[in-house]
């Protein structure tokens, strides 16, 4: 399970940075900075990153904004799609679709329209940074030399008219190629999976009243203990079944207890894991979970990483059939970033080697040490991630997960994150209870009211989910 992140979208701001620009209608005030972080004749995707600026004295409405970028397909069937990495504006509210140009130019018979889903540029006020990236459907190499709109020297933002902007129809900034126009209706990429049916349709809870790790109770529910070597973490690392207990954390209440240790070296560092079989698909699923900022014992400063999280496992490179959607908080931080720090984090794929990362993350800086109440919802197309009833995140599209899932709870470090010490040092992340509802869409209100309506009756564990 690969950790590296390509940013996607943070909480939607407009920056009200103003710009030097005479005033102007509302109509033509708009102008559109490029640059590009993949500045190669080829590359595994191609990267239009925009920042749109408003220098008239209106505000304007993003949702009446188009932007264009033209270029060349490396064929006349190959099938591309977008994804918005991170925006200031939130990569929730924009949107991308390709068109196609015909009769189409030596450098242009498709574009690339950006759209936005709400806001309002105010006057005088820029978007900010939008990192958008688009890719060949099949993962394959593209050609980006011959794209109209494609400006390889163009590594820091400036005004580029070979990208248009259009408001309400109206071309208001940029050059168009010179060719045909544009196919009637830019074909969306991607389109949501349909909407799962409504009133829920199973019901997994488990309580994690279990007496050790080797309960046989544990087995019977379906859930599993790991205890084999491999990834994610320190290579080496040993994944011992005692690093999983049930401790008492309130009168007779048990919650799972994940427990990961080191002393710094491979063969002195023990990770933890427990999981359950591939049958979750669309619903809600909830945990309770507890987070630690520091270690139980020992110097502080481990890159570890404390998570909850569902997987389809990768059957091949690319495989587009992999999904995952995580809840990670690294208190101490890493992937090249300062903690504490909590990312959730929505998967397409992925590549080992070469590295590629096909996903879409949000990100917040700040604590997130104790109890914490954590709810996603996967429906209608759309992934939702809720922290204590309070909306985290949503990604959709490509994102979407396709195939039945497993669910996983695990501890360990990111390799090369240890601290430079030899005295040993361990961690340990509580789970308090896990529920999912299968086709339904559950708020998380109504998640805390239904698990406590389960221990008021005295119900431990419950499953009515069917294998998918």
């Amino acid at each position: 399970m690969p950790r590296k992140l390509l940013w996607a979208g943070l909480p939607a701001v407009l920056v009200a940075a103003f710009v030097a620009a005479p005033p102007a209608d509302a109509a033509q005030s708009l102008r559109l900075q490029y640059k590009t972080s993949a500045t190669g004749a080829t590359a595994d995707q191609t990267e239009p990153w925009f920042n749109l600026v408003n220098g008239g004295t209106s505000a304007v409405p993003l949702s009446g904004v188009k932007i264009r970028y033209y270029f060349k397909a490396d064929s006349a069937s190959q099938q591309y799609r977008f994804a918005c990495s991170w925006a200031v504006v939130s990569c929730s509210t924009v949107t991308g679709s390709f068109g196609t140009i015909s009769p189409g130019t030596a450098t242009a018979d498709r574009y690339l329209e950006v759209g936005f889903t709400s806001g309002t540029l105010a006057a005088g006020a820029q978007t900010g940074d939008m990192q958008l990236r688009f890719y060949r459907s099949d993962w394959q190499t593209l050609n980006q030399s011959d794209d109209y709109s494609f400006g390889a020297a163009r590594t820091t933002y400036a005004d580029w008219d070979k990208v248009a902007v259009y408001q309400n129809g109206n071309l208001v900034w940029g050059t168009p190629p010179a060719g045909g126009g544009p196919s009637p209706s830019p074909s969306p990429s991607p389109s949501p999976s349909p909407s799962p049916s409504p009133g829920g349709s199973g019901v997994v809870f488990d309580d994690f009243a279990y007496s050790t790790s080797s309960d046989p109770a544990i087995t019977a529910h379906n859930w599993t203990v790991r205890t084999n070597s491999g990834g994610p973490g320190v290579p080496g690392a040993s994944w011992p079944a005692s690093n999983v207990s049930f401790a008492t954390v309130s009168g007779s209440n048990k919650a799972l207890q994940l427990r990961a240790a080191t002393d710094g070296t491979s063969g002195g560092t023990s990770q933890a894991e427990f999981l359950h079989q591939r049958k979750f698909f669309e619903g809600t699923y909830a945990a309770r979970v507890k987070f630690s900022d520091a270690p139980d014992s020992g110097p502080d400063g481990d890159n570890i990483v404390e998570t909850f999280f569902t997987i389809t496992p990768l059957a091949y490179d690319l495989d587009p059939n992999y999904s995952e959607q995580d809840f990670e908080y690294l208190p101490n931080g890493g992937w090249g970033a300062q903690g504490p720090i909590m990312y959730t984090t929505t998967w397409e794929t992925y590549r080992n080697e070469p590295w590629l990362a096909v996903n879409v993350h949000n990100e917040q800086t700040a604590s997130y040490n104790g109890w914490h109440d954590l709810v996603l919802q996967v429906a209608n197309g759309s992934v939702k991630y809720y922290i204590d009833g309070v909306l985290f995140a949503e990604h959709g599209g490509d994102y979407y997960p396709e195939t039945p899932q497993s669910v996983n709870f695990n501890l360990w470090f990111i390799s090369g994150g240890l601290v430079g010490s030899s005295t040993p040092r361990s961690y340990t992340q509580q789970v308090d209870y896990f529920y999912f509802s299968k086709n339904e869409v559950v708020a998380p209100g109504d998640v805390t009211a239904r698990v406590n309506a389960y221990r008021t009756a005295g119900t431990t564990w419950k499953d009515t989910v069917p294998m998918q």
